[in-house]
């Protein structure tokens, strides 16, 4: 019987509708070199067919470790049995090979002593589940550990930023790797990465080709290739991306990459933190603590308020796209800048160049200061014209007004606006002729946007926002580790990120 510590860092939930897809399933992974599973028998329309699943599966698969769950639909699950019944389908599941059975708390409270037909047969976890908010851990810690078990698992549900540390925290509360935990939902995510970190026995993932069991559940392989899960130890270096949205940024990719080649023991990790928790992250990026992150949409000129430094240029534009703590201090620049100069310097003339850019937010503000400083000629539209005003003042630009746009042309045009970002795909300012000789959109997802594939309809030379992004991550990764960037690799990852078909 292999003690709690010694199971794998991940844990693959399959929670099927029959057997024999849960069979394929469960193959598919193990094929794939996964050894550790739950298998969720209440998810299958029939449940009592879940002790034979897991006899086949281990007797095909011997060496691999089977965690059998049969969850009540009262406790979130979708076993409709008494407490007996479910109890007795657990006892059926060791019997059939199951090394540890996860009992939730409410029916280990209800039938503590019936625990004991368990015991020198599998490892009983008393598993915690709370769907709504992220309660005090020590109370929920108290009150699972009040059952004897083998191992004890928290699982709540993250309403902001700080709820990932303090689950983090949560699993000191035990020695010896006897808790899991993890936060529920997009915005948990860090702590499915971090929790074996910070002395969780183990993480919960997705299979490849199937649905997760629980919000926020990526796959074990994406565990493993992309966060590098299994490697990961206290001294690792954490970074990051802040956003909302986030679920569509490649800068975990691209990063994670430029790790991995330099080798270096860091990880890059995706933080959902709306307006309203942005200085709610800040507490959970002291704890973590974070070395560095990338600001994106929408918080790069909120975030201004929050650093201790910035450099001029970003101060000047008053937006933030990387930050990185230095003796203590949280410091910010702008790569963005540099991020439009390059490429677009590498096709015009900038210091004689017109320059149309579209857009007044972060993104337009980074563009129209780098380009003003480069000598460029910058002229301003937008959607919103009193705060495209309100920019082209502070930073010397002309404005013109969307429908006088037919009758001027410009050298280069940089568009600086979400319009045409998965998932809104087709989206594009321009209806018509494009008034540039040059596009360039700063938008990167997806690869070819609307606005570039009509640029190119119409003869045009255009610079994909993926340029842009890699010429910015590059200088992010040289802020954070002081050593130069692997440009290829970062350029692969990202584009395979866009595209799975690269790879």
């Amino acid at each position: 019987m292999p003690q709690t510590r010694s199971f794998p860092r991940i844990c693959i939930a399959l929670g099927l509708p029959d057997v024999p897809t849960l069979l394929d399933h469960a193959r598919r992974e193990a094929e794939a070199g996964e050894s550790f599973f739950e298998f969720r028998m209440d998810f299958l329309d029939r449940p009592p067919d879940g002790p034979d699943a897991i006899r086949r599966f281990l007797e095909e698969f011997p060496d691999c470790i089977v965690i059998a769950t049969c969850r009540r639909h009262q406790n979130h699950g979708k076993f409709n049995g008494s407490i007996e019944e479910q109890l007795g389908l657990l006892e059926r599941a060791t019997a059939a090979g199951a090394q540890a059975v996860d009992i939730e708390i409410e029916t280990a409270e209800a039938a503590d002593e019936r625990l004991n037909q368990f015991r020198g047969r599998a490892r009983v976890i008393v598993s915690y589940h709370n769907f709504e908010a992220t309660p005090p851990m020590d109370t929920v810690v108290g009150r699972v550990m009040r059952v004897q078990a083998d191992a004890y698992k928290v699982v709540t549900t993250a309403r902001k930023p700080s709820d990932n540390m303090r689950v983090l925290a949560a699993a000191k509360a035990l020695p010896k790797h006897r808790l899991v935990v993890l936060a529920m939902g997009e915005l948990g995510f860090p702590t499915r990465v971090l929790s074996p970190v910070f002395g969780g026995a183990f993480t919960y993932a997705a299979p490849m080709y199937a649905q997760g069991t629980a919000a926020g559940q990526v796959s074990g392989h994406q565990l493993r290739r992309l966060f590098h899960v299994e490697s990961l130890g206290k001294s690792s270096k954490i970074y990051g991306v802040i956003a909302d949205p986030i679920r569509h940024s490649i800068s975990p990719a691209v990063h994670n990459r430029a790790f991995q080649f330099r080798r270096l023991d860091a990880v890059y990790l995706p933080f959902l933190v709306s307006p309203a928790y942005l200085r709610d992250f800040f507490s959970l990026a002291e704890r973590l603590p974070l070395a560095g992150f990338s600001v994106t949409i929408p918080h790069k000129q909120r975030i201004v308020r929050y650093l201790d430094s910035v450099e001029p240029l970003a101060r000047r534009i008053g937006a933030v796209n990387t930050v990185w703590r230095k003796s203590g201090k949280w410091r910010g620049a702008n790569t963005d800048a540099a991020g439009v100069t390059g490429p677009l310097g590498r096709l015009v003339r900038l210091r004689t160049a017109s320059v149309l850019v579209v857009g007044n937010g972060g993104a337009a503000r980074s563009a129209v200061f780098a380009l003003a400083d480069a000598g460029a000629k910058v002229t301003l539209v937008g959607r919103n014209p009193d705060r495209v005003r309100s920019l082209a003042k502070v930073c010397g630009a002309d404005v013109i007004l969307r429908e006088q746009l037919d009758s001027r042309h410009f050298d280069a045009l940089v568009h600086a606006t979400p319009l045409g970002m998965f998932p809104h795909v087709n989206e594009c300012f321009f209806d018509g002729r494009i008034p540039a000789g040059v596009v360039f959109d700063m938008v990167y997802n997806p690869a070819e946007t609307e606005l570039i594939r009509r640029a190119r309809e119409q003869g045009k030379a255009v610079i994909p926002g993926l340029e842009m992004f890699i010429e910015q991550a590059q200088r992010q990764y040289e802020i954070w580790t002081g050593d130069a960037a692997p440009r290829a690799a970062m350029l692969k990852a990202a584009a395979e990120a866009l595209d799975p078909k690269c790879k």
